[in-house]
């Protein structure tokens, strides 16, 4: 399994030599090689990629969803996954032994992945454990490693999506007093909010301290969440919101539930990335919108749908810095190294990880 001292140690510097290529001489390398390799070849893009990408992807969406039509392609026996490096572990641990996945960038990590390493895991359980007895079960959402994938499924729970939560939510709550709810704070909490669990019942793990977060007696916490959170998504605001209505008090606002919970709560909707995209597609025209989640996609959704009024809930946001390393020369590179055989940045996860990460993923997939 690659983690980021393999990174350090690894060549992932572009080769000078693509710096001399112009776009269209890329893009035209990039149609050469998919022709030639066919269904040999499978490039799942994230929403959040730049188009330059999307253009060349055989299909988008969210992480777990790709990671499954990467499982369900048999002919192809090379995936390029456009996305971030958990993503392309899931596609790993999903597709057979004979079929590889390479990640064009190995620097294309995720923050909100890294928040929850498994080191820090396996220590504060062990002190959750020795504070609260065998009372939890932990869930992690799919925006996380292998590793604590892996950790989720030994210890008995299931990974989530920003989708089905609040089921698998309510599952793990049939089986244990307690869930550990892993690596995003913002998620579990709106999650466990909507199903009925009062804030005063959640607690947050600080995995840099090894301590709760928690005013009271802690045996009255239902929820605990891991401290953790996108980047992205953590930096759109109530002020945000404030100011759209001020603005224009016809604008809709929507956000993904990784944005904080006072976010949230005073959006008009909240959703999945494959939430928010239906909701766009389905609404009137003249309808206007303001976007609470990644700018690669809010943009996207204005181009594709202009009888409607479309901005970003925080127009000084960037994109997502990882997802954005995915870039038009890392593709064309990734693809050449599959014609010298060079394979370059294949994502490997070891069988063990890979077994009990399973374990997680299909209890989750048990329960929706």
């Amino acid at each position: 399994m690659v983690n980021i001292l393999d990174v350090l140690k690894n060549d992932t510097t572009l080769p000078v030599h693509y710096h001399s290529l112009s776009i269209e001489e890329m893009e035209n390398r990039v149609r050469d090689i998919k022709a030639q390799l066919g269904e040999k070849l499978f490039i799942p893009a994230h929403h959040y990629q730049k188009d330059e990408i999307v253009q060349f992807a055989d299909t988008t969406g969210d992480s777990l969803q790709l990671a499954q039509i990467c499982q369900q392609n048999n002919k192809a026996e090379t995936i390029i996954f456009c996305g971030v490096h958990f993503m392309a572990e899931t596609a790993d641990m999903l597709t057979t032994h004979e079929q590889k996945v390479l990640l064009p960038d190995l620097r294309a990590g995720c923050s909100l992945a890294d928040m929850a390493n498994i080191e820090q895991t396996e220590r504060g359980w062990e002190i959750m454990q020795a504070e609260l007895g065998d009372t939890i079960i932990p869930l992690t959402y799919v925006n996380s490693t292998a590793a604590i994938k892996s950790f989720v499924g030994k210890n008995g729970g299931a990974t989530v999506t920003s989708s089905n939560a609040h089921k698998v939510i309510e599952w793990a709550l049939q089986e244990k007093e307690r869930v550990l709810f892993l690596p995003d704070q913002h998620l579990g909490r709106n999650t466990c909010y909507d199903l009925g669990i009062p804030l005063d019942e959640m607690a947050v793990w600080n995995p840099i301290s090894n301590e709760f977060e928690y005013e009271g007696d802690i045996e009255k916490a239902k929820i605990i969440l891991w401290k953790g959170h996108c980047s992205v998504h953590q930096n759109f605001t109530v002020e945000n919101i404030e100011q759209i209505r001020l603005n224009d008090p016809d604008m809709n606002v929507i956000v993904h539930p990784e944005c904080p919970y006072e976010t949230v709560a005073k959006s008009d909707f909240a959703g999945s990335t494959s939430y928010i995209i239906k909701e766009i597609e389905e609404a009137s025209p003249g309808s206007k919108w303001a976007i609470g989640t990644e700018m690669n996609l809010v943009q996207r959704l204005a181009k594709q749908h202009q009888d409607k009024e479309i901005i970003s809930l925080n127009p000084n946001l960037c994109p997502c810095m990882t997802m954005n390393r995915i870039t038009l020369p890392y593709l064309l590179w990734s693809l050449e190294s599959i014609a010298t055989k060079e394979y370059k940045h294949v994502i490997q996860v070891d069988d063990e990880t890979a077994s009990n990460a399973k374990l997680a993923l299909n209890r989750m997939l048990e329960h929706v």
